[in-house]
């Protein structure tokens, strides 16, 4: 029986992970490629078309940052690790050389809390002590403060992830300086640069290039559309030219 879903997926699968081009970065240090166990990939064939995708596109290393929310996706070195390892298999089985490891993104929320304060080996880090953090999009995280100072203290290097894409910095731009005043690392997403997340989000991407206030960045890409928007020409032209004259993702540099 065809129905509209049916469409939708055919022309999603209609995404050529031959294409080739550069995202002018050879690591990327945010992304959902991991098979079935958050809101990216769903199995390891999409997972596949992913990883053959970005290595098309010139990068070289990959670190998958599964989501770890207390109400939605509880995610631990076990279930991370296990699907890391399949899609390892799977690359070398299909003759991808790329490199592959695992964090997270870790939702500042009451569970991460805990498990900063109770049991921080379960903590998975994307280099060394750098360690992926994001908040709601909806409201942002009440004792921020704290949390960044207790991050601190015990050795971490926090990472942002993707501050232009929380709405209610938005009016005011000094919460982006604060951000780096706590001790946060910034990393901005290549699609909120051409105007994926709205034209809101764009704005204040390129607020946070202007200012020198970026200092990672990361495809956060879940889906084949996501990796259909990277393999534009256009887009990756203009990603060119934020980066001139600046290397990112040199994570021994941080």
């Amino acid at each position: 029986m065809f129905s509209f879903f049916n469409k939708k997926r055919e022309k999603e699968q209609e995404v050529d992970s031959d294409v080739t081009g550069s995202l002018s970065i050879t690591t990327d240090i945010h992304s959902h490629i991991l098979p079935g166990i958050d809101d990216g990939s769903p199995d390891i064939e999409t997972s596949l078309r992913l990883v053959k995708g970005i290595y098309n596109l010139g990068i070289r290393k990959s670190i998958a940052t599964p989501h770890v929310i207390s109400d939605m996706f509880r995610n631990t070195p076990e279930t991370i690790n296990a699907a890391l390892n399949k899609l390892k298999e799977a690359c070398t089985n299909a003759g991808i050389d790329i490199e592959l490891s695992a964090a997270a993104e870790y939702m500042l929320d009451d569970y991460f809390v805990t498990l900063l304060a109770t049991d921080k080996s379960q903590l998975l880090k994307i280099h060394g002590n750098i360690i992926l953090t994001e908040q709601s999009y909806a409201t942002p995280t009440g004792n921020l403060n704290e949390i960044a100072f207790e991050l601190i203290t015990q050795g971490f290097k926090p990472i942002m992830a993707h501050p232009e894409r929380y709405f209610y910095y938005h009016d005011d731009h000094e919460n982006f300086y604060h951000l780096k005043d706590m001790g946060f690392l910034l990393q901005v997403n290549l699609l909120s640069l051409i105007g994926y997340y709205g034209p809101a989000v764009t704005k204040a991407a390129k607020f946070l290039f202007k200012e020198n206030l970026v200092d990672l960045v990361g495809t956060d890409m879940h889906h084949l559309k996501h990796l259909a928007l990277l393999q534009k020409k256009e887009n990756q032209h203009l990603w060119q030219q934020y980066f001139e004259g600046k290397m990112y993702n040199d994570l021994s540099q941080i």
